[in-house]
């Protein structure tokens, strides 16, 4: 079990953008992948790509047509981007207006589920978002149109 917490990354009248940090990290997912691509020059138009629709979302909203659908049915993870990408950017897309953003790395199978770092962030916001339900029902965490509003940590 891990503890994380939600963060803030931007917020616009469109959109509101979070990450999760595991307290135990320097950084969070969403930093992480910056960092581990930022700099990656094979990579880069792919990762700034990535970044452009991040941008899109935020003065757009985070619609639907950005993502592509990951998870189960059940669950809110999309990834970035739709077009064609070695990339990925996992994310919970809770609303038009609210949106999670994960890690994500290179995609080198058809599916994430064969490639365990890949489905290790999948699994993450999986469970991220069970437990944020759970706290909504329990009346922990509040989910506004655009914001998500608690001051607890969540226990991965």
């Amino acid at each position: 079990m891990s503890e994380v917490e939600l963060l803030m990354v931007n917020s616009s009248e469109s959109c509101t953008m979070y990450t999760i940090q595991f307290l135990a990290d320097d950084m969070s997912e969403f930093e992480k992948f910056i960092s581990k691509f930022r700099e990656d020059a094979e990579l880069n138009p792919d990762f700034q790509a990535i970044m452009r629709f991040v941008e899109q979302i935020l003065s757009n909203g985070a619609l639907e047509r950005y993502f592509r659908r990951e998870g189960k049915m059940t669950d809110s993870v999309m990834a970035l981007p739709v077009l064609k990408s070695k990339l990925r950017l996992y994310c919970l897309r809770l609303t038009d207006k609210i949106l999670i953003l994960g890690n994500g790395g290179v995609k080198t199978s058809r599916t994430y589920q064969e490639d365990d770092t890949l489905q290790g962030y999948v699994i993450d916001l999986q469970k991220f978002e069970r437990l944020l339900r759970q706290e909504v029902r329990s009346g922990n965490v509040e989910i506004t149109e655009k914001e998500i509003i608690t001051d607890k940590n969540f226990e991965l």
